[in-house]
């Protein structure tokens, strides 16, 4: 089916069902939706308004965690730590992805594409900058935390380091989110329910094709590398570390060469490795949806991309965003403090944290790092 025919039948069938998505698009915006979506027919508005609702959920979670983030780390001079940078980078990737969410709740209010092609293109420009932004900063924290775990005498990184790192970050995402937005490589299109955008994987040219390969491959493929390596690096240098203290306090005939046994419930490894864990289940479920949706679109069966299906990796990039804050909070002793101290009336019964707890007990505590 052309282009013409595809557009002319989504403009003139009757008010009354079934309709197809972009039946009640203006004709000068059609041009910028991918012809893919137009044969399919429009969702019972119920679903809209249950997206739409689902988001505001998403975005009051979102901006107060992350905010409570922003705040307590700003402020706190014990939690101002060059390490913590990266968090307060990841809080501020996650609390500026939840700003382009009013967007998205007007379009489904209005069942599609209400807000246009401007709307779509902040829309893809936001969630371009916050979603890289986010995984580059998770590798630079699995990074920061195996650099400072295998070498805990000269492995922890300056203010200044930091700072170069935050800012090489930044230098990195700023390409992918202008490209798009200014036709040199790639667009941003709508998605789904023609309430969202995200950048083009469905034209079928070798332009579209290479961009969603290359974007894979820089925005998914290598932090996630970088990720699993080096929080496998970490597990397997806690277990060897617990290890060699396990036999050398054989040769000594003690118990264990820690002071604080009995107070520990579980050992460093096993610690280690759950919030190893943690970090990487995230990160997949966040992205892995995106990353699998372009590459059917760019390279598979589009038949398999239904209006229905293509909502759901957005969904899971805003429900990881409204987690992260809350499992950092439960990993961070030292944050909650904090936080009980300024917000009483939480009642968290958090115990002052014994400055003298080890380098690897502390990046035990290390925050879940997630987009």
């Amino acid at each position: 089916m052309s282009n013409i025919s595809i557009h002319w039948e989504a403009r003139i069938l009757p008010a009354g069902p079934p309709r197809l998505l972009g039946w009640n698009v203006p004709p000068e915006e059609l041009i910028h939706i991918p012809e893919h979506w137009l044969v399919y027919p429009e969702p019972n508005p119920s679903l809209h308004y249950l997206l739409a609702l689902l988001y505001i959920l998403f975005t009051f979670v979102a901006l107060l965690g992350n905010g409570l983030v922003i705040w307590i780390f700003c402020s706190a001079k014990s939690l101002r730590t060059p390490s913590n940078m990266f968090v307060v980078n990841l809080a501020l990737c996650d609390f500026f992805m939840m700003l382009k969410t009013p967007i998205f709740i007007y379009n489904s209010f209005n069942t599609g594409f209400a807000l246009g092609n401007l709307g779509c293109q902040i829309f893809g420009f936001i969630g371009s900058l916050s979603g890289i932004g986010a995984s580059m900063t998770n590798a630079a924290i699995a990074y920061d935390r195996y650099s400072t775990i295998a070498h805990p005498l000269d492995g922890k990184l300056s203010r200044g380091q930091v700072m170069l790192f935050i800012a090489v970050i930044w230098l990195y995402v700023l390409p992918w989110a202008l490209m798009p937005l200014m036709g040199v490589w790639g667009r941003f299109v709508p998605e789904g329910f023609l309430t969202s955008c995200s950048f083009d994987y469905l034209t079928d040219t070798n332009e579209i094709r290479y961009f969603v390969a290359t974007i894979f491959t820089f925005s998914y493929a290598i932090p996630m590398s970088l990720i699993i390596y080096y929080y496998s690096q970490i597990v397997s240098h806690v277990v060897n570390h617990e290890k060699a203290l396990r036999e050398q306090a054989k040769k000594m005939n003690v118990d264990s060469l820690r002071s604080n046994t009995n107070t520990n419930a579980q050992s460093a490894e096993v610690r280690i490795a759950k919030a190893a864990i943690t970090i990487c289940f995230l990160f997949v479920a966040a992205w892995t949806p995106y990353g699998v949706t372009a590459l059917i679109g760019a390279f598979g069966n589009r038949t398999l991309l239904t209006p229905g299906v293509t909502m759901l990796p957005a969904c899971a990039c805003k429900f990881v965003a409204c987690l992260d804050p809350y499992v950092y909070a439960i990993s961070h002793p030292r944050y909650r403090l904090e936080l009980q101290k300024r917000l009483p009336w939480l009642e968290l019964q958090e115990q002052p944290v014994n400055d003298s707890v080890s380098t690897t007990t502390e990046a035990v505590n290390a925050p879940p790092a997630t987009s």
